[in-house]
């Protein structure tokens, strides 16, 4: 009888994660190692050092998941593996843990996309969630919004034409000196400041549902190079408001 377990692992860039799920919509076990300190001497993350982290990590971080929801490999329906899109170093990691595993197993390897997953992680949170649903998917360098019509079946309405959401904050925020990564300073920071402070652009106003983080990247930088003295909190207020404008 099927137990409908998956053994999954995730690798696509700067965070080791391993989880068990039954069925779908059920989390047994999730476990995820960020490597933020690695790469914050960097401002970004470096492919190398990311790939090296995983092949460290992984092996020990799946045999603490299998202890912990006390799931035998015989158990396993399949063992999953994000496939891409990703660093290429980094995504070989976990599709050759799991490709080995499901080898020496006898169970099925099965190729995740990095973004239908994103979209998917949904049904962990709502279990009774079903389509049609409105996918607002940021990740990495990625910012799309997408119509799942059923499963399987998605329409493209919009996505970014330049920066993605995560990148524009990464960048804002190294030009300033606030650290990486950029979107949790700064949101941090944008809880003391004043959102109004700060008249940004917003890009694309009414023309259709495609996103564009350029030029508030751009109009950020340019005004705290003219305005050095001004608190950083109103900048960082500022910029997550017309952040989520534009998202909105």
């Amino acid at each position: 009888m099927s137990s409908g377990v998956i053994l999954a692992i995730e690798s696509s860039c700067d965070e080791t994660a391993v989880a068990l799920v039954r069925r779908g919509r059920e989390q047994l076990v999730s476990l995820v190692s960020s490597q933020i300190a690695l790469h914050a001497p960097f401002g970004g993350v470096v492919p190398e050092v990311a790939s090296r982290a995983h092949v460290e990590l992984i092996t020990p971080m799946i045999s603490d998941a299998l202890e912990q929801a006390q799931i035998e490999p015989a158990q396993l329906d399949a063992v999953a593996a994000t496939a891409g899109p990703g660093l290429i170093g980094a995504l070989l990691v976990g599709v050759a843990a799991a490709k080995a595993l499901a080898y020496s197993w006898n169970k099925p390897y099965v190729a995740v996309n990095h973004l239908e997953a994103h979209a998917y992680a949904s049904f962990l949170e709502n279990p009774a969630l079903e389509p049609p649903l409105l996918v607002l998917l940021v990740s990495g360098g990625h910012t799309q919004l997408v119509l799942m019509r059923g499963h399987g079946n998605y329409e493209l309405l919009g996505a970014t034409i330049d920066d993605a959401a995560g990148e524009a904050f990464d960048k804002v925020a190294r030009f300033c000196g606030l650290g990486y990564p950029g979107g949790p300073v700064i949101d941090r920071l944008a809880n003391e400041g004043a959102p109004t402070q700060v008249r940004f652009p917003r890009a694309l106003r009414g023309e259709g549902f495609d996103f564009s983080f350029s030029g508030l990247k751009t109009a950020v930088i340019t005004h705290v190079r003219k305005n050095p003295e001004m608190s950083m909190a109103d900048v960082a207020a500022s910029t997550e408001s017309k952040m989520a404008s534009i998202v909105r």
